[in-house]
């Protein structure tokens, strides 16, 4: 049911403060139901169930849907649209404080999402790098930018391109006119899939990997010498060499390194750089006493 009669039904006006855009068109809803690949029994967690188009949809693929919802004003509307449903439980709560896992049970789940824009990035970090089980699969309507950012190639690359592509396969599924919504955005938006690798990428430790790559992008458009030496506590100099040690050009940039570049930089700098009391990496004596 058309989500402007609902609302208006209900009396209840969205929200600016929750980012609350609600998808109306049934061809999109169909593309993003189609995407998440569901079979019957399967269990899939809905963020931002809204006023329940989506959730019906993912309801009829007969899969077990767990449908959470911040705003407690559409719970009578996600009542009413899906009473008839009885593979389906309405949750009112907040992604960031409770646990998915414990949402969705034991066993795989998928998550499907039409994410505030202003917490897209927060959420997947969340979703692929927090919880103690990762989903099989996610299917995340966002903003286009971010989504195309999420996809890019190596040129192009960004600290939040590496973070997903680090996890999961990234694809944009279709692009969203933004007169698809109501209340209509003012940005056009995207569906994104990722589907996270079931076998880890590189052999090498997270928080190692990351806090190199935060390093290679802590100054943008700098050479890769200067932003990783910055981003590190090193000189350009050691930089360069740790970066010449697995053939990585020292005056390229951030931007340009693929995945694997990534992982091999990362295990460099464990292996060359001693660390300090915290925990962060430092110069090695070596080049301290140059």
């Amino acid at each position: 049911m058309n989500p402007k009669y609902l609302l208006d039904a209900y009396e209840i006006a969205p929200k600016k403060s929750l980012g609350q855009n609600f998808l109306q068109d049934a061809h999109i809803l169909g593309k993003i139901v189609a995407a998440a690949e569901l079979k019957p029994g399967d269990t899939v967690l809905e963020i931002g169930a809204g006023t329940g188009a989506l959730t019906v949809a993912l309801a009829q693929t007969h899969a077990q849907v767990v449908a959470l919802e911040i705003d407690d004003r559409l719970l009578p509307i996600l009542q009413r649209q899906l009473g008839d449903f009885p593979n389906v439980e309405i949750v009112q709560g907040d992604i960031e404080e409770v646990d998915p896992v414990a949402l969705v049970g034991g066993g795989e789940y998928t998550v499907v999402a039409n994410l505030p824009y202003y917490i897209t990035s927060k959420i997947i970090r969340l979703l692929l790098e927090s919880v103690s089980r990762k989903p099989r699969r996610l299917v995340l309507t966002i903003q286009q930018e971010v989504a195309e950012r999420i996809v890019a190639k190596p040129g192009d690359m960004s600290l939040l391109a590496v973070s997903v592509q680090f996890y999961g396969k990234a694809e944009i599924v279709t692009k969203i006119n933004p007169g698809a919504f109501f209340p209509r955005p003012e940005v056009a938006s995207a569906v994104i899939r990722i589907d996270p690798h079931i076998h880890p990428l590189m052999s090498i430790n997270e928080e190692v990997f990351f806090e190199v790559v935060r390093a290679g992008f802590s100054q943008k458009r700098k050479q890769l010498k200067n932003s990783l030496g910055f981003g590190l506590g090193i000189s350009h100099l050691e930089a360069a060499q740790i970066l010449l040690s697995v053939e990585v050009d020292p005056s390229r940039r951030a931007e340009t390194l693929n995945i694997e570049e990534w992982g091999a930089l990362a295990h460099a700098v464990a292996r060359t750089l001693p660390r300090s009391e915290s925990g962060r990496f430092r110069a090695s004596a070596q080049a301290e006493t140059a």
